[in-house]
């Protein structure tokens, strides 16, 4: 199950790349409303912290 599920996920990931958008339909992107410029420092936040944690576990 497990294994059908990650390649589900794969598939969606392939398809939001090649037709560009996210979701389970062009009307319902399913995902919060906050907009492009929170979602950049959101992403920011994370890669600081998985280079901050990887300088921990080195």
């Amino acid at each position: 199950m497990a294994d059908t599920q990650r390649h589900a996920g794969h598939a969606d990931i392939v398809r939001e790349l090649i037709d560009g958008t996210a979701g389970p339909l062009p009307s319902n992107d399913n995902l919060p409303p906050e907009g492009e410029s929170w979602w950049l420092d959101y992403r920011q936040r994370v890669e600081q912290a998985a280079l901050d944690a990887s300088k921990r576990s080195s």
